[in-house]
């Protein structure tokens, strides 16, 4: 009778525990549920503003590309060399560019 008595105390503790620990979980999860949504939230945040940063520094890149086009122009570049003297020669230009 002893046994059988230690036994169910013992499983009465266990089941107890269950509970205790599922009561505790679901008293918990919707708090964890919200922290991580608004941290979700806050990462798509920066995400959306690191990609408008990108955006203008390429269109920024794309505009400082059409200026060296157009310093790089056979005319630009024959005025330039009249007024240093010197000759015009298109294999002397090198361009360096982005691997896109």
């Amino acid at each position: 009778m002893r046994k059988l008595k230690r036994k169910y105390n013992k499983i009465e503790k266990f089941y107890k525990f269950i509970t205790v620990t599922l009561i505790i979980f679901i008293l918990v999860s919707p708090f964890l549920i919200v922290f991580s949504q608004a941290s979700l939230a806050k990462i798509n945040l920066e995400l959306e503003k690191k990609k408008i940063e990108l955006n203008k520094q390429k269109k920024k890149n794309d505009s400082l590309e059409m200026k060296i086009d157009e310093l790089a122009s056979l005319k630009e570049m024959k005025q330039v060399a009249i007024d240093k003297g010197l000759k015009y020669n298109n294999s002397n230009i090198i361009r360096i560019s982005s691997s896109r």
